[in-house]
């Protein structure tokens, strides 16, 4: 979907038409009221401007700007005073969370022969951006700090089905190090798994069948990941435990506030875990024995063997981080709702990025930012909304939604009485929609991809989406 899609979705939860709807009943506001909800929704359509939004990208993806960095404040601050330069009522609503950057990170095969992983993605000349300086090294926020040695044990994608084959097996994964691939599920519960076996530590790497050579050119000349490329990302069990802060569970995290000692702490992982590229993977994958891999959905495109283990390869992983607290910024913007300003509205986003971010997460920031300046140009013409609109770019949701969830749990009791929808984006892609959360907006969201045409084929984005999926 296009900036404008966003922008068609706020309109409908606001109680406005869908394009066309002039003609027609629409379900949630009068018949009477249709040609002028219709007539607004035209204005709004007609808001996104292509340039703005490249404008803001450029700006927003120029330097590495993960949470806790000076980055991620100077991009808080430029959509803060972008959005204020739209006339709209904005401010930075600052938290702080546990936010530990590596110090020492090692991955070392001692057996049968020796390598001492890169981990290390070199710089590619046709992307500028690939050199900048105050890059997050490659690592997986919130692993434990460890220095352990075990042998290797290759549990495919780490999905409960897979440890229980190696249960079937007679695999004890006791003092062993497991190598998992990406994909196919999150990366906390792969790790959880292999700790709740006795494993001292987890190795995650993309595997090129997944993302990389085998799906076609990798990066500079295609989308794919080449052999030194490494997904970073979160160790944090925010999903199965609790999301935010790890030592703020149920209230937010100001400066100075109540907090948990780390050790009380329980969505944190209890071993070391390290992100591998495919080109550091390989050779540890290559010294394995025992079990050949059971079948294809186990086996990778590299140009190996794929066995199962346990040793004869053995591996070293030392990790050590600095464990500090560190500051978050939300961008909160609001537009005052006319009759029902108590009930909110909210669209949110996250501006932090892993690295420069230009996909994930500014694509979809911008869009947001472009939706606000939608609004505020239909201000000018006197309109106002019935319910309050909140716009909101989140800190921190790469490290497990922390921004958002220390808003959310600061703001709790206004919460209970006040947010009638949350809409959230992540980024935009080519491709059909997808969309999901709760069963309660399904009837909403069908809605909207029924009235919003696809950028492409100008069919109703509903459709396109069903024949995708």
């Amino acid at each position: 979907m296009r900036a404008s899609g966003w922008t068609v979705a706020f309109v409908l939860s606001l109680g406005l038409a869908a394009p066309g709807g002039a003609q027609e009943a629409i379900r949630g506001f009068p018949n009477d009221a249709v040609a002028e909800r219709a007539r607004i929704e035209t204005t709004l359509r007609a808001a996104p401007d292509p340039a703005r939004l490249r404008a803001y990208m450029l700006a927003m993806s120029e330097e590495p700007h993960h949470a806790g960095s000076p980055g991620a404040r100077a991009v808080a601050e430029y959509a803060l005073e972008t959005i204020r330069s739209f006339g709209l009522e904005a401010e930075i609503e600052e938290f702080e969370a546990l936010l530990p950057f590596p110090t020492v990170r090692h991955v070392e095969l001692v057996a049968p022969t020796r390598f001492t992983a890169v981990m290390h993605e070199r710089q590619i000349q046709e992307d500028k951006d690939s050199g900048d300086s105050g890059q997050l090294p490659t690592y997986n926020a919130y692993a434990a700090d460890g220095d352990v040695t075990g042998d290797l044990v290759f549990a495919n994608y780490g999905l409960p089905e897979d440890y229980a084959l190696l249960d079937r097996l007679g695999i004890d994964l006791s003092g062993t190090i497991v190598i998992v691939k990406y994909g196919r599920g999150v990366r906390s519960a792969k790790v959880k798994q292999a700790e709740h076996r006795g494993a001292v530590g987890v190795i995650i790497y993309s595997d090129p069948e997944d993302d990389g050579f085998y799906q076609g050119d990798v990066y500079p000349v295609g989308p794919w990941r080449p052999d030194d490329g490494v997904q970073r990302g979160t160790a944090l069990d925010y999903a199965a435990m609790y999301p935010g802060d790890p030592l703020t569970p149920g209230w937010g995290s100001k400066r100075g506030g109540r907090k948990l000692d780390r050790s009380e702490a329980r969505s944190l992982p209890g071993i070391p875990v390290v992100p591998l590229s495919y080109g550091d993977a390989q050779p540890l994958l290559a010294a394995l024995g025992g079990p050949l891999a059971p079948d294809d959905y186990w086996k990778g495109a590299l140009p190996i063997t794929y066995h199962i283990g346990p040793g004869p390869a053995r591996v070293r992983i030392h990790n050590e981080s600095d464990w500090q607290i560190r500051p978050l910024y939300n961008v909160i913007a609001r537009i005052p709702g006319a009759v029902d300003p108590d009930q909110w509205i909210v669209h949110g986003n996250h501006h932090d990025a892993w690295v420069n971010g230009a996909s994930d997460p500014v694509s979809g920031a911008t869009a947001l930012m472009e939706s606000a300046r939608g609004f505020s140009e239909l201000l000018k013409t006197g309109w106002q909304p019935r319910r309050t609109i909140v716009f909101a770019l989140w800190d921190g949701e790469e490290w497990g939604l922390l921004g958002s969830t220390e808003w959310a749990e600061e703001h709790a009791e206004a919460f209970d009485l006040e947010l009638a929808v949350y809409l959230n984006s992540d980024g935009y892609n080519a491709g059909p929609l997808r969309a999901g959360g709760s069963h309660t907006l399904e009837s909403f969201v069908g809605e909207v991809a029924r009235d919003v045409p696809d950028p492409r084929s100008g069919r109703p984005t509903r459709d396109v989406s069903r024949s995708a999926y």
